[in-house]
C-alpha cells in the first residue's frame, strides 16, 4: 500500500474515493492510534456510500476548537470538550479512547511530588483536553502553560516548565529521555472509580440526521475492525504518524487505546463518561452535565 504522509494541520482526501458531489469532513489527530482506527477508510476497504471522505489531521486541542465552531462533520475530540458541544454533536459509540488503569501522565525532570507543584509552571496540551481536566480534579493550583502536545517533553527537558501533562505516544517514550513519572491519572481514576477513563471521543454533527449518523458510526466500526483484521498493514500505516517511535512501541501504544471500548464503549464506557462529567461539574470545572446521546 502506498504511504500517504500527512502533517499536523494538513487536509487530504482519501485517494481511493471517486470524486463525488458530497463530502464528509472528518477530523482526527495525527497519532498512531487514530491512524490505526481510520485505516479501513484510508485503505479504501471501507466507504460511506455516496460520500467522499476528506480527512483533516490536527492536534486534539485544535480539533476541539474546530468542533466548537461546528466546522467538522465528524471529529475526534477530548471528552472534556463534549459539554460545550452537546447542543450540536452526538457521540459515536465507537472510536472512543479509554484508558483501563492508565492514562495521561504528569512528568517532571526532577524528583517532584504532585503536592510540590502549587504555584509552579506546568505544560498542558490545551485547556479543553481531558488531561487538563483530570489535573484540575487531582492537583492543587498550578500555573498552566499551554503548548502543543508534541512540544511538552522538550520543554520539560529544557526546564522551561517544572512539569508537564503528557498525552499520546509520549506516555511510552518519556523514560528514554530520563524524565520521571509523578502521576498516572489513569491509575488514580481506576483506584477511585473502578471504571474505564474516557479520554477521547468521536462525535458526529447532529444536523446530518440520525440515519446518516448511524451509517457513519457503523462505517467507523468497520474501519476499526478492518485494522484489527489487518494489524501489520494497519500498524505500518499508523507508524508514519508516530514521532520518534518504532514498530513495537507503536503496537504497544495502539493496543493501549484501540481496545474493546473503542469498538463499542458499551454501558461501562458510558458510566465512565457520566462519572467524569459528574465529578467535573461538582468541582465547577464544566458548565453542565450533558445529555449523552450515543449513536
Amino acid at each position: 500500500m502506498a504511504k500517504h504522509k500527512a502533517q499536523i494541520g494538513q487536509t487530504w482526501v482519501c485517494p481511493y474515493e471517486k470524486k463525488m458531489s458530497k463530502k464528509l469532513r472528518i477530523g482526527h489527530s495525527p497519532d498512531p492510534d487514530d491512524a490505526f482506527m481510520f485505516y479501513g477508510f484510508a485503505s479504501g476497504a471501507v466507504k460511506i456510500q455516496g460520500f467522499e471522505i476528506e480527512h483533516l489531521l490536527e492536534d486534539i486541542q485544535s480539533l476541539n476548537k474546530r468542533a466548537l465552531q461546528g466546522e467538522l462533520d465528524v471529529t475526534a475530540i477530548s471528552a472534556h470538550a463534549y459539554p460545550y458541544l452537546a447542543n450540536r454533536y452526538w457521540i459515536l459509540s465507537c472510536g472512543a479512547s479509554m484508558g483501563m488503569g492508565y492514562g495521561p501522565l504528569l512528568i517532571s525532570k526532577d524528583d517532584l511530588k504532585p503536592e510540590d507543584l502549587a504555584g509552579k509552571r506546568v505544560a498542558i496540551p490545551g485547556k479543553m483536553t481531558t488531561a487538563y481536566l483530570l489535573s484540575r480534579i487531582y492537583l492543587k493550583d498550578y500555573e498552566p502553560v499551554e503548548m502543543r502536545f508534541d512540544q511538552i517533553l522538550r520543554a520539560i527537558q529544557e526546564e522551561k516548565v517544572d512539569a508537564g501533562l503528557i498525552i499520546h505516544e509520549g506516555q511510552i517514550t518519556y523514560k528514554s529521555l530520563k524524565l520521571k513519572k509523578m502521576m498516572d491519572f489513569g491509575e488514580r481514576w481506576q483506584a477511585d472509580s473502578d471504571l474505564p477513563l474516557p479520554l477521547g471521543l468521536d462525535i458526529v454533527r447532529s444536523s446530518l440526521g440520525e440515519s446518516l449518523a448511524k451509517e457513519i458510526s457503523e462505517g467507523l466500526r468497520k474501519s476499526i475492525q478492518y485494522a484489527f483484521a489487518h494489524e501489520e498493514e494497519a500498524l505500518t500505516y499508523a507508524l508514519q504518524f508516530g514521532r520518534g517511535i518504532e514498530m513495537n512501541q507503536a503496537r504497544t501504544f495502539v493496543r493501549m487505546y484501540v481496545n474493546e471500548y473503542t469498538l463499542d464503549m458499551g454501558d461501562e464506557g458510558r458510566r465512565g463518561l457520566s462519572e467524569l462529567f459528574q465529578r467535573a461539574y461538582e468541582r465547577e470545572l464544566i458548565p453542565l452535565i450533558p445529555d449523552l446521546k450515543i449513536i
